[in-house]
Parts: structure tokens; sequence; C-alpha cells
């Protein structure tokens, strides 16, 4: 029984995958600048004593990490299903 995905189904599905690469490319660019705003914030509260602003500083890096490493992870593991279906 040869069940997998029929991504010619639907019209226009190239549209589709060049609007989910470009808002995947904008989330990359957003947690990237996120992390480096987020970095010299953490750097400067800790060095003036500034302890409550170093831990929002610490929470923005932590969330731009995160969300860089999800948008990057859902990629690889759509792909790794793909893969996984086409040899089925």
């Amino acid at each position: 029984m040869g069940v997998f995905p029929d991504f010619d189904g639907l019209g226009s599905i190239g549209d589709l995958r060049a609007v989910v690469g470009a808002l995947l490319t904008f989330v990359l660019i957003v947690a990237v600048l996120m992390l480096i705003v987020s970095a010299i914030v953490w750097a400067i509260a800790t060095a003036h004593g500034n302890y409550a602003t170093a831990s929002k500083g610490r929470i923005g890096v932590l969330v731009a990490v995160g969300a860089a490493v999800l948008a990057g992870g859902g990629v690889a593991w759509m792909n790794w299903l793909l893969n996984l279906g086409q040899q089925l």
C-alpha cells in the first residue's frame, strides 16, 4: 500500500513554498538581530550591576536561540519525515 503526500494536488504549491521560505528567512533574520541586541543589553547591564535588566537580556538571548533552533529544526524534521515517507 503506497500512501504518500501529493504535493502536486494543490494548485500553486510553488507559491506556498516560496511564501514559507520567505517567512523562514524572516524568522531567522529577526532571531539573529534579537540575539545581538539581547546579548549587548545583557553585557551592559551586567557590567553596570543592573541585575534585573541583565536577567531580561539573558532571557532574550535564550528566546532568540530557541526560535532559531525551532525554525531550523522544523525544516530538518519535515525533510526527515518526507524522506521517511518516500522510503515506505
